[in-house]
């Protein structure tokens, strides 16, 4: 399985899934279908699956042309998220699994931005191989997404489940919003020497233009705010050590940053 990025509208990726023997592909979020169709032809490739994290339209606005485009095309989401994701047809929850190539991806239910939010984890299958996290809008690098439609308890909760994944874990979020989201890990945990490093690399990647998506699941628990509730350091910046006070108070001063 190899994963190509493509960069749409001011700051979404799109990532495509490719059985290079097959010649078989499955995208991850398809926000807009135009460029995904021209890389599909561009490998000779045919698209055979949607993988929706969640509903909104900057992860679903594809889905209606592709599946005009494309044969036999399936569309999978969260079951919470029925008749909210456009041609949806298999509805996942918690456990359930995803072939796709030689990979088979658990289904883990994440609400926190969304009540319906879903990740996709590809685990390692050999001794060479890592994994493959695709969380949408859950974990950014250096972030969390807003929370539209929970609270910062289910939140909190779903990023733990994550948490727990092997360091050697590559995060495919669906934002550039890495520069960001470090600007203000930075005024709650100034006194972090692998976010400062992290920082500095960041903005010579963004200074060239270079996407900065995937991250490490290693690097977001020591550098990520919202993967770090429960360290001295971010409870003292909240004041609070109650861990979900802690999370909820360092998301709210994230919206007024």
């Amino acid at each position: 399985m190899e994963i190509k990025l493509i960069p749409v509208l001011s700051d979404n990726y799109i990532f495509v899934l490719w059985d290079r023997q097959l010649k078989v592909a499955a995208v991850v979020d398809p926000a807009v279908a135009k460029p995904v169709i021209e890389y599909l032809q561009s490998i000779d490739a045919k698209l055979i699956a949607i993988l929706n994290t969640h509903h909104h339209g900057d992860h679903v606005g594809g889905n209606k042309q592709l599946v005009k485009q494309f044969a036999d095309l399936c569309v999978y989401g969260g079951a919470e998220d029925r008749g909210r994701i456009p041609q949806q047809q298999v509805y996942l929850a918690e456990g359930d699994t995803v072939k796709f190539a030689d990979r088979i991806a658990q289904v883990f239910f994440i609400p926190g931005h969304t009540r319906a939010h879903i990740a996709y984890y590809f685990p390692p299958t050999g001794a060479n191989e890592i994994g493959e996290l695709f969380c949408g809008d859950t974990i950014f690098a250096g972030g969390c997404g807003r929370l539209f439609e929970g609270t910062p308890a289910q939140m909190l909760n779903s990023i733990a489940k994550l948490r727990q994944l092997p360091n050697q874990t590559r995060v495919w979020c669906a934002h550039e919003y890495t520069l960001s989201n470090l600007k203000f890990a930075l005024t709650v945990d100034p006194d972090n020497r692998d976010l400062a490093a992290r920082y500095e690399k960041v903005q010579q990647a963004r200074s060239q233009g270079l996407a900065t998506i995937p991250s490490w699941l290693g690097e977001e628990k020591q550098t990520n705010p919202f993967l770090r509730w429960d360290t001295p350091a971010l409870q003292a910046a909240a004041k609070i050590n109650e861990p979900v006070r802690v999370f909820g108070r360092i998301r709210g001063m994230k919206d007024q940053f």
